[in-house]
């Protein structure tokens, strides 16, 4: 395995993931793999198809569990039991599918499962208005209404969408699963504005990908997964695409 160790040293780590295996029957998904994200700092995490990285993240997030290693949270060991566990610590996480409510509002979105309340327990929706316009500005999407439902907006928009979503509640690391798939050029190019952003607001993220292209300009570092193990972890100065293409398809 491809590593870096003296960079990695430098910086305080976030998250720790030790030693993680993971089984589905006798498929092994996932193999002693140790996974680290820094303080403010983007983390491409790539591979084939199968290689094992939704598992990964998925077991960060807080939708399954591994059956061996752990993980530690700036510091100190924690036990996920479903995502809302992993959301109170701060990690939140921007599916492929985005997750949203298409026929509902922007502000209803980003607000969604988590509503704004008056006394009495009335939803107060002129503050989620308002609120959504911010988070929404934050990461420099602006669009011209909270009221616009969201199956009108284009891809790149439904991604600001979620990731204004993940950053309203004081996310202290952003998990993006193929934020780019399925988008124009012109779109994509806008979610690596996000991430960009993201970074400058002092937000460590992963971004998981087997598009290199689109993940290289924007990350510090990479980590290949493939069947399973971790076969690389470097920093970009240290790779380029055609490097870590090699390491994908071997």
């Amino acid at each position: 395995m491809i590593e870096n160790q003296g960079l990695c040293a430098k910086k305080e780590k976030l998250t720790e993931m030790v030693n993680i295996c993971k089984w589905y029957g006798r498929i092994c998904a996932l193999k002693d793999v140790n996974f680290t994200v820094r303080y403010n700092e983007v983390v491409g995490l790539v591979g084939d198809n199968g290689a094992g990285k939704s598992t990964l993240i998925k077991i960060l997030s807080g939708y399954h569990k591994q059956d061996k290693g752990d993980i530690l949270f700036e510091g100190k060991k924690v036990v996920f039991n479903s995502p809302a566990e992993a959301r109170t610590l701060g990690i939140e996480t921007v599916y492929q599918e985005q997750a949203l409510a298409l026929h509902q509002s922007i502000a209803k979105n980003i607000f969604i499962g988590r509503e704004k309340t008056k006394m009495l327990g009335l939803i107060d929706g002129r503050k989620m208005n308002e609120e959504s316009m911010k988070a929404l500005r934050r990461i420099g999407l602006h669009l011209r209404s909270p009221d616009i439902p969201v199956e009108s907006l284009s891809g790149g928009e439904r991604q600001g969408v979620a990731i204004a979503r993940a950053t309203y509640f004081s996310a202290k690391l952003i998990i993006l699963d193929e934020p780019t798939a399925a988008l124009s050029i012109k779109e994509a190019q806008k979610v690596l504005e996000f991430v960009q952003l993201l970074r400058g607001e002092g937000i460590s993220a992963v971004f998981i990908t087997h598009n290199l292209y689109h993940v290289f300009p924007v990350a510090d570092r990479f980590v290949v997964l493939s069947h399973g193990e971790k076969v690389a972890d470097v920093e970009k100065g240290e790779t380029s695409i055609e490097k870590l293409s090699k390491l994908i398809v071997s």
